[in-house]
């Protein structure tokens, strides 16, 4: 099954889906933030028209990847679903990258076995006193550092607990990482846990040389190209027509974009209809057929969602 905020679906009912996105965000830092801050009615009526506005073009599947301490809220994901009709996915897990800025206190001082616990308990329980559980576990590190590169001490158990918590629940990990470097090193402290590379989302993988790319697909984890946009479109064209010769079954899509931001007198939303209106089209120029488009849109997202037996 894949696990939205409605409940549990099958995954060939989840459809074309974006497995990186945003509806909210709160860059104040985990100290700073305040969900008080929030108006939830607010966030759903400029939201709203931007998701309705993708689901005409087709979308069906929207993973929102706001974690913790950055604005998530799953009581407007779900008011957001229930509006739209898209199967909406949120998160459990902490976000590591950015200088640590965004991880509250106690993570600095708990064990990866005592994180794991709470990201496990929002999955057995619910997110912050709802039924709304996570579909899949958010996490972010800074790019590894020194010769030979390694990532810190701090994102290394964040990303243990983040295995610890996939291997109980089944949960995929999406991390932002950006960097091969960073990645083969989570991959390889995931196998120490037990985890398999397929539970692995390369998050960012876009800014990372194509060699780097095939690397880590060939490793088993996931490649996620989410900075799709205009200005981008032959870069991106080539490198998932190179994805698709060698690892079509490895390839997500995406644009990181969004979003309403909290304490924002004006919001400048970036839709999410781009893959749709302008980079499919621009892909099935570039040769790529149809069932390939289904495959990386539609069959990738689902498998790369849907719960591994825990």
């Amino acid at each position: 099954m894949v696990q939205t905020v409605l409940g549990p679906i099958p995954p060939d009912e989840l459809g074309l889906t974006l497995p990186h996105e945003h509806v909210v965000c709160d860059f104040a830092g985990a100290e700073a933030t305040n969900p008080a801050t929030l108006r939830p009615d607010d966030v759903v009526n400029v939201m709203r028209p931007w998701l309705l506005a993708a689901k005409a073009k087709g979308l069906r599947g929207f993973v929102d990847c706001t974690p913790a301490y950055i604005g998530r809220d799953v009581r407007v994901l779900r008011r957001l679903s229930r509006e739209t009709g898209l199967h909406i996915l949120t998160n459990t897990g902490y976000y590591g990258a950015a200088g640590d800025k965004y991880l509250p206190k106690h993570a600095r001082t708990e064990t990866a076995d005592q994180l794991a616990a709470r990201w496990v308990r929002e999955w057995e329980e619910g997110i912050e006193g709802t039924d709304i559980r996570p579909g899949f576990i958010k996490i972010g590190v800074d790019p590894a550092a020194g010769q030979p590169p390694r990532l810190s001490e701090l994102d290394a158990k964040i990303v243990r607990a983040a295995a610890k918590a996939s291997k109980r629940t089944g949960l995929v990990i999406a991390s932002h990482t950006g960097q091969g470097a960073a990645a083969i090193q989570q991959l390889a402290i995931l196998a120490e846990e037990g985890v398999p590379a397929s539970s692995f989302i390369f998050v960012h993988a876009d800014g990372e040389e194509l060699a780097v790319q095939l690397a880590v697909a060939r490793k088993g984890a996931w490649i996620e190209l989410d900075g799709l946009n205009a200005d981008s479109e032959e870069r991106h064209v080539r490198q998932v027509v190179a994805m698709l010769r060698e690892h079509p079954n490895r390839l997500l899509l995406s644009h990181d974009a969004g979003w309403y931001q909290v304490g924002e007198p004006k919001q400048n939303v970036r839709g999410f209809t781009y893959l749709m209106e302008g980079f499919l089209p621009a892909l099935r120029r570039a040769g790529v057929t149809e069932a390939q488009i289904r495959q990386i849109t539609v069959q990738n997202p689902a498998q790369a969602f849907a719960l591994r037996a825990a």
